[in-house]
């Protein structure tokens, strides 16, 4: 069986000794960049590869031209996965500890994989959370996996330009989605980029709202019936979805995709990204 979207702590653990599988820990936390990495040599599970968000997942912050966290360029990703040990064989699960919510980080690594055409990954629901609540093994220390050869096949439908949310705000059959939460949408309550507000024209839907209290994802039903809702007549490849920094706006991206309705787009370079050009209009 493949997994494309989301697996479970129980399914997971019946693949930790198969060289075909790679369990990928991206815990990281905004305000402590070096805790996830920490976290991991303490607890991961056996097997788990680690991963840093800004150090190995993004490329350097231009200030003034780039968002928070750019996407790395297609042939250093292609260095990464293969050094991760993914060719086109492995199977990929990716978790972090990201709340309320979990899996923030690890569907961007998901969305990565699936931009340059790798569909055999999935995000463990629940994340590490999940995992030590099932009472299932850990392991501590650093861990690698062989090197394999990663080929790309660029799926540049899976990508959103600042460009492509321009125009897409142009015609009435696309959407564009901002995936933070509803005070930072409104500009109340910005603590994180120097200006407050969201992309005129953009519809507010909250990455929370994919969310248990447990920290899972919701039912699949659940998730049917809130991006039907959201998305209305327009298709879901002519939705947009950003965020701050182009991390959390992937939860939408999982969570749709894991609710039957297709592919949507990520604007990597999100409202940070949008709020370097002083002529890009601001809502509040």
């Amino acid at each position: 069986m493949i997994y494309q979207t989301l697996i479970t702590p129980h399914e997971l653990v019946n693949h930790l000794s198969d060289p075909n599988w790679a369990i990928i820990d991206t815990r990281f936390t905004l305000g402590d960049p070096e805790r996830g990495r920490r976290d991991y040599l303490e607890a991961h599970i056996p097997g788990a590869v680690y991963v840093h968000l800004e150090e190995e997942m993004c490329a350097p912050v231009v200030k003034g031209q780039t968002g928070r966290h750019p996407l790395l360029p297609m042939e250093e990703t292609v260095q990464l996965f293969s050094r991760l040990g993914i060719d086109r064989d492995t199977q990929v699960v990716a978790y972090d500890d990201w709340t309320p919510i979990s899996g923030a980080v690890a569907a961007r690594l998901w969305w990565m994989l699936r931009w340059l055409g790798h569909d055999r990954v999935a995000v463990l629901d629940g994340g590490w959370k999940a995992w030590l609540e099932s009472g299932l093994p850990t392991a501590s220390g650093n861990e690698n996996r062989p090197a394999r050869t990663f080929t790309p096949n660029l799926h540049l439908e899976l990508y959103a330009s600042m460009a492509d949310v321009k125009a897409a705000l142009l015609y009435p059959n696309w959407k564009v989605f901002d995936s933070r939460t509803a005070d930072r949408y409104r500009g109340e309550n910005e603590t994180i980029d120097p200006i407050a507000g969201h992309i005129p024209g953009a519809i507010n839907a909250p990455y929370v709202d994919n969310g248990t209290p447990q920290g899972g994802f919701l039912p699949v039903e659940q998730l049917r019936q809130r991006f039907t809702h959201l998305l209305g007549e327009t298709p879901s490849e002519k939705a947009i979805f950003y965020c701050g920094s182009g991390v959390t706006a992937a939860v939408n991206v999982l969570a749709l995709k894991h609710a039957g309705l297709g592919n949507a787009r990520l604007y990597v370079g999100s409202w940070s990204e949008w709020i370097t050009d002083p002529e890009n209009p601001v809502t509040r």
